[in-house]
């Protein structure tokens, strides 16, 4: 069926018979489906149904030369779709019987006529070739056997009220008002108003799925009544309005008669913008509806007097449009080996980044064209995710454009305003489009996540939901322009620090890609290669034969000890800073102070380090244990400190500046602990008479996460037993009440914190082996990792034999000693 046909169709039907038994159905349970556009058919009326579909066509062709022609009818819940299953039909339908087929003279298409009986619901879809086929099950119609006197006074109502509906509605054909009349089974005719009426098929869907005949003809009143206030409605305001188009229709027939006279005169001159803008339209690639809309709107330009405000707006309208690079694309260079090279010079690591967009040009190269993806690139602030845009354009040979959203408050901002503002102008989307010449750029979103929401100016993000989702931005509606534009082939990129304050819809939209901080060993290698040669270039050192250099042992000296990040923005105007030291020297004494800067060099240039990496503090004292942390500027390692004090046993105190799950980890150690006295050999009543006090160092700074748990349950393990802790030992891992260690994030970083350190073995849960793979081998060289899967594993090999020189005193009660033990290793090794 044509999507355009059966929304007003002529249809009969009566019977003077039980309705009963025109509407029962001896159908099979498996039998031919026909999909209906905009149609719903009722129980009992006679139909005609045009037929496009080559499916549909087949499927009434195979009816016409059946001995029982029937079929089951189900409308469709969306009329684009063309091949419908069955989550495209609603369930409800009818059995029908054809009753005949007209061929359509010079067309494929045929009318076909069927006769529908009883309501049926469709269980599944059988089959789809060559016609759909189905199982359905019959549904009943509550039909009262003897009509009552309510029930007869309704159907008189809507008798009154479809004629009046059909008189004021030129939609509905006057042929229609003499069915009405010649129908006399009350029931057929609600059926035969359901069908015909044109009413929305969401609408009939629920009339017919309306069991009671009663409240069918209720629910078809309400209907007419509302169709019958919406006409009066109408009629108001086109009569109000009636005078507002006289007074139009009176200029435009004055403004013809000025333009034929100016012909008389001596010909039409076109204005300048006029012709400016028919020159530039000439090489246009325009589609053809927006041809249209701009020669439209340009011979509007001879209405306004060239004075007016309305002629000045008209040609800023006009000029928006021709500056847009209509159906206008560069040419795509999708040669891998030349993409991956141009992206591995000017950025070092992100690998997940260049995979992807290799990814892409590799798919894009077979299949020929491709929705560009919506990739979105998080990570902390000057790890080069702003900068990747300019790469990947440089390796597609793709235009570039950078749209910085920070603090955006206003959606006109990326929808544009209506040019019945003024100064009206489009969004920065469209702006950003012509600007870049093509229309298909690598298109920068900045600071997504910075983007202002719910603002009174209205919701700038979900602005961007448009924008960002490949299934719409083919037809991006920005409102000055008024006309849809294509951003499918626009290749978006989003660049956030925090995906947290993202709206949900929002991220949905994007494909995430995490750009994690940079470590040491990767942030030298990113000096040598780029920051060192750009700042030689800025302070003038370029230009000299011999140019100062840096070595690795300095550069490392000046991200550890002059910088605190996880990527490279300080660490560059640390470089900066120590280069112009030098050009001043260089300029006051006329020779270089140092060629290659040495670490021992650093101080003279950049002052006293502000920065200072922890250094292990061994395993001489109890209670004293390495845990390893991540933080924004990379891997740390992390001292979590136990004491014992005398005091009444019921007294957990914890310091330094520790967040909520921190505190919650110290607990759930401690329970443990308390609960696995005889595995560590000691006297449970110890906890009667000692209190316990854990501290993590440098208390001014905030430290929170779960990484923490099996560190801190080592740290209470290792001083109530007065044993210490294993030398070059860090670990980190979340613990559960019952000690199982969990997995934790953040692995790269602090395996490379624990080297740098000097740790020999790092303890950690056993499911994060996968994360330890993934770290080059180079990185994990000198380190041995234990895995383990709950606390006791972790205190096995963590904890030694050796107690500490000075332990802690025993306390004497009721002439008992509680106190500690003597280390049975039997009982450690449970």
């Amino acid at each position: 069926m044509d999507k355009n046909q059966n929304t007003s169709i002529q249809m009969f039907a009566d019977y003077e018979g039980d309705i009963s038994t025109l509407i029962e159905s001896n159908a099979p349970e498996e039998l031919p489906v026909l999909a209906t556009r905009n149609m719903v058919v009722f129980p009992g009326v006679l139909v005609p149904i045009f037929i496009g579909r080559k499916a549909s066509v087949s499927l009434i062709r195979k009816l016409s030369k059946s001995e029982d022609p029937i079929c089951a009818i189900f409308s469709q819940k969306d009329a684009e779709v063309d091949a419908p299953k069955q989550k495209d039909l609603y369930a409800m339908g009818v059995y029908a019987h054809l009753v005949r087929v007209i061929d359509m003279p010079g067309s494929e298409n045929i009318t076909a006529i069927f006769q529908a009986h009883g309501r049926c619901r469709l269980e599944s879809i059988t089959a789809t070739r060559p016609y759909l086929k189905g199982t359905a099950t019959p549904v009943s119609d509550v039909v009262p056997d003897v009509l009552g006197e309510e029930l007869k006074a309704i159907v008189e109502d809507v008798r009154a009220t479809t004629t009046h509906l059909i008189k004021s509605n030129d939609d509905i054909p006057n042929e229609t008002l003499m069915t009405l009349k010649n129908i006399s089974n009350e029931m057929m005719l609600i059926n035969f108003l359901c069908t015909s009426l044109p009413f929305d098929p969401k609408e009939k869907m629920e009339l017919l799925m309306t069991d009671d005949m009663e409240e069918r003809a209720i629910g078809l009143l309400k209907l007419e009544n509302r169709d019958i206030q919406l006409q009066e409605l109408k009629n108001q305001i086109r009569k109000k309005t009636h005078e507002d188009l006289d007074e139009q229709q009176r200029e435009y027939f004055l403004h013809q008669q000025m333009k034929n006279i100016k012909e008389e005169l001596g010909g039409d001159e076109k204005s300048p913008e006029k012709k400016e803008l028919l020159e530039k339209s000439k090489n246009k690639k325009w589609p053809e509806e927006i041809a249209k809309t701009f020669a439209k709107e340009l011979d509007k330009l001879d209405m306004f007097n060239p004075q007016s405000p309305e002629y000045s707006v008209q040609v800023n309208y006009l000029q928006q449009m021709v500056a847009l690079p209509w159906n206008e694309y560069t040419e795509d260079n999708l040669d891998i080996k030349r993409a991956k090279r141009v992206l591995d010079h000017d950025h070092y690591g992100m690998e997940k980044v260049k995979e992807r967009i290799l990814e892409y040009l590799a798919v894009l190269q077979l299949r020929g064209d491709l929705k560009s993806p919506i990739l979105c690139l998080y990570g902390p602030p000057g790890v080069g995710k702003t900068s990747l845009g300019k790469s990947i354009a440089a390796a597609m040979k793709r235009k570039y454009v950078r749209v910085s959203l920070g603090g955006l408050h206003d959606e006109s901002e990326i929808r544009g305003h209506r040019r019945t503002y003024v100064g009206a102008m489009p969004g920065r989307i469209i702006k950003s489009i012509q600007k870049a010449g093509s229309s298909n750029p690598v298109f920068i979103l900045d600071e997504i996540d910075k983007v202002t929401q719910n603002a009174i100016n209205g919701d700038p993000s979900s602005a961007l939901l448009e924008v960002l989702d490949p299934e719409q931005n083919n037809a991006f509606h920005d409102n000055f322009l008024d006309v849809d534009y294509d951003l499918s082939k626009v290749l978006f990129i989003a660049t956030a620090n925090d995906l947290s304050t993202l709206p949900a819809p929002l991220l949905d939209r994007m494909e995430i890609i995490e750009v994690p901080g940079y470590v040491t060993e990767e942030k030298v290698e990113i000096s040598k290669r780029h920051l060192v040669p750009r700042e030689l270039e800025n302070t003038g050192f370029g230009k000299l034969e011999t140019k100062p250099s840096f070595t690795k042992a300095t550069l490392e000296k000046i991200i550890e000890q002059y910088t605190r990040e996880s990527g490279v923005r300080q660490l560059e105007k640390q470089i900066n800073k120590a280069l112009r030291k030098m050009a001043l020297m260089y300029a006051s004494d006329g020779q270089l102070p140092f060629e290659k800067v040495q670490p021992a060099q650093v101080e003279s240039l950049l002052g006293k380090p502000p920065f200072y990496r922890d250094a292990y503090q061994g395993n001489e004292d109890a209670g004293v244990v390495t845990g390893l942390a991540w933080t924004s500027a990379g891997g740390e390692i992390l001292f979590i400190e136990t004491s014992m004090n005398k005091g009444h046993g019921s007294r957990l105190t914890l310091t330094g500046n520790l967040g909520e799950v921190m505190k919650e980890s110290a607990m759930i150690a401690l329970q443990y602990v308390k609960a696995h006295v005889d595995q560590l050999g000691i006297d449970y009543r110890i906890f009667d008479n000692w209190d316990i006090h854990i501290h993590v160092p440098e208390g001014a700074t905030p430290k929170d996460g779960p990484s923490a748990g099996i560190t801190i349950a080592t740290s209470i393990a290792s001083a109530i037993t007065q044993r210490k802790v294993r030398k070059n030992t860090a670990m980190t891992g979340e613990i559960t009440l019952r000690g199982k260690v969990l997995p934790v994030g953040g692995i790269k970083e602090k395996i490379l914190a624990a080297k740098r350190a000097g740790m020999t073995d790092i303890v950690l849960c056993k499911e994060n082996r996968k994360d330890i793979d993934e770290i080059p081998e180079n990185y994990r060289n000198g380190l041995t990792f234990h895995y383990v899967e709950n606390i006791l594993e972790v205190w096995k090999i963590a904890l030694t034999d050796e107690l500490v020189d000075k332990p802690l005193e025993f306390v004497r009660k009721n002439d008992e000693r509680i106190g500690f033990l003597p280390f049975n290793s039997t009982s450690n090794q449970n």
